[in-house]
C-alpha cells in the first residue's frame, strides 16, 4: 500500500508542476506551438538520468525510485500530450514543426537523460 500512495503523491505533484510549465510557456510564447510539453518532456530527461545516477549509488532507494521516478516525473513528463500535439501537427499539415517538434523531443529529451547521468556519475560515486 505504501507503494501506491508514494507513486499517487509524486505523481500529483508532478502533474501540478507540468501544469504550471505548461501556463508559463503559453504565456512565454502563445499557444502557436506546444512548447510546454517540450520542455516537460526535456527537463524530464534530464531529471530521470539524475535520478538514475543518484540511485546507482544508493542502497535501498526504492522509494525514492517510486516516489521521483515513478510518481512526481511520471506525472511530470508528458508523452500521451506530446502524442496528441505531434498528431494534431500531421493532421493540420504542419510538417516542419511536426518533424521539430518530434525530433526535438526525442533527441533532447534523450541528450538530457544522458548528460543527468554523467552528472550524476561524477557527483554521487
Amino acid at each position: 500500500m505504501q507503494s501506491y500512495l508514494l507513486v499517487a503523491l509524486g505523481g500529483g505533484i508532478g502533474a501540478l508542476g507540468r501544469h504550471g510549465l505548461g501556463q508559463l510557456t503559453l504565456r512565454a510564447f502563445g499557444p502557436g506551438f506546444p512548447y510546454g510539453t517540450m520542455a516537460a518532456n526535456i527537463a524530464g530527461g534530464l531529471l530521470m538520468g539524475l535520478l538514475a545516477g543518484w540511485l546507482m549509488n544508493k542502497d535501498g532507494g526504492q522509494n525514492m525510485r517510486l516516489f521521483l521516478g515513478v510518481g512526481l516525473l511520471g506525472g511530470f513528463t508528458t508523452f500521451s500530450a506530446f502524442s496528441l500535439d505531434a498528431w494534431l501537427m500531421l493532421e493540420r499539415e504542419r510538417y516542419g514543426a511536426l518533424l521539430g517538434y518530434v525530433g526535438g523531443s526525442v533527441i533532447l529529451a534523450i541528450a538530457a537523460l544522458a548528460f543527468g547521468l554523467l552528472i550524476a556519475r561524477k557527483v554521487f560515486a
